[in-house]
């Protein structure tokens, strides 16, 4: 049974992750963009069922057949619980569980797929044409109060660690507490300990002012992997320009989300995710701009029942203030000046 979240990431993402994709698909098919095939494309925020659900064999052959179409080099793949249940015990348990049944999936399957450990991994990815994975934390609770397991979950294989979700964690504030308070003590702690064994620091999600102050302690460019631009929908999910430029200024990327909080008046479509773009170029220069879709990779069936649930489940979402009222080449120049 999916939870909240894994339903609200392909409801709120579907209908316009689904449309982008079949053009990119088609347009890649057709020739109409030869350039797309020998980018270097990576997701800064994408599922991929096999890899974290138990599928049939049908569906595991169709997704098989998606992650092939799709042209992507790589994608950020999300392998730890988020909330206060990743700080226990059990929480550290099956982040390590999930990590395992992973990499186990991606053995499996080493035709369509390459775990991505390094920069090399990245340019070897592309040349076999397989989709490079690259695991990652989308909340640092799986951390504990315990700095001794970054160096940890690097061994298993973990490249890049969002610092917080949407709430309050032990290393700082997420997008929805309203006091807005920023890193702690061991927020900086953290940073640095990440930045020491050389993986990625990724801000999304992350409050206004723990983006501006993880910028700052960092040593290393930084990922906001998957967000959207406030000057264009003033919402809790996006970033304002001021950050946009710190992030850019220390070498960093942003990947632009394809989610409802791209606007605030209607429901988003294709133009919007362009405007984003292009504004975050003109804030930030083409080199520090890319895509994070936080949708699934596979197409989603628009059923009836499906989209109930999802007018139900955003309705309740914007009840609770969560969306209140050449670009190849960015992720993996970030990750490799990160990781080398």
């Amino acid at each position: 049974m999916p939870n909240r979240r894994d339903f609200l990431l392909s409801a709120g993402a579907a209908a316009l992750a689904g449309a982008l994709r079949a053009q990119a698909q088609t347009a890649s098919a057709s020739g109409h963009w030869p350039p797309y095939r020998s980018t270097l494309s990576i997701d800064g925020e994408s599922v991929v069922k096999l890899l974290v659900e138990d599928l049939d064999s049908s569906a595991a052959a169709k997704e098989l057949v998606a992650v092939r179409a799709s042209g992507l080099g790589a994608t950020l793949l999300q392998v730890a619980p988020a909330g206060p249940y990743a700080l226990s015990d059990d929480g550290f348990e099956d982040t390590k569980s999930r990590i395992a049944r992973c990499k186990k999936a991606i053995a499996a399957h080493e035709e369509a797929f390459l775990l991505v450990g390094d920069a090399a991994d990245l340019a070897r990815a592309r040349r076999a044409h397989r989709l490079g994975v690259i695991l990652r934390f989308q909340d640092s609770t799986p951390l504990g109060a315990d700095l001794d397991r970054i160096a940890l979950f690097r061994e298993l294989g973990v490249r890049v660690i969002q610092l917080t979700h949407n709430g309050r964690n032990l290393v700082g504030d997420g997008l929805l507490e309203p006091g807005n308070a920023g890193l702690s003590n061991f927020g900086h702690a953290v940073v640095e300990e990440l930045n020491a064994r050389k993986l990625v620091v990724d801000l999304a999600h992350g409050s206004q002012r723990t983006i501006k102050e993880g910028i700052e302690a960092s040593k290393a460019p930084v990922l906001i992997s998957h967000a959207g631009c406030r000057a264009l929908a003033d919402l809790p999910r996006n970033v304002g320009d001021d950050e946009l430029r710190a992030m850019a200024a220390r070498g960093g990327a942003i990947g632009i989300i394809f989610w409802p909080y791209l606007r605030t008046d209607r429901q988003p479509m294709a133009i919007d995710v362009i405007a984003h773009i292009e504004h975050a170029i003109k804030v930030c220069g083409e080199d520090h701009v890319g895509l994070g879709t936080d949708g699934y990779l596979a197409p989603i069936e628009r059923t009836p029942e499906f989209e109930k649930q999802n007018r139900e489940i955003i309705a309740e979402t914007v009840a609770e203030g969560f969306f209140g009222k050449d670009l190849g080449g960015n992720f993996a120049r970030v990750m490799g000046e990160v990781w080398d």
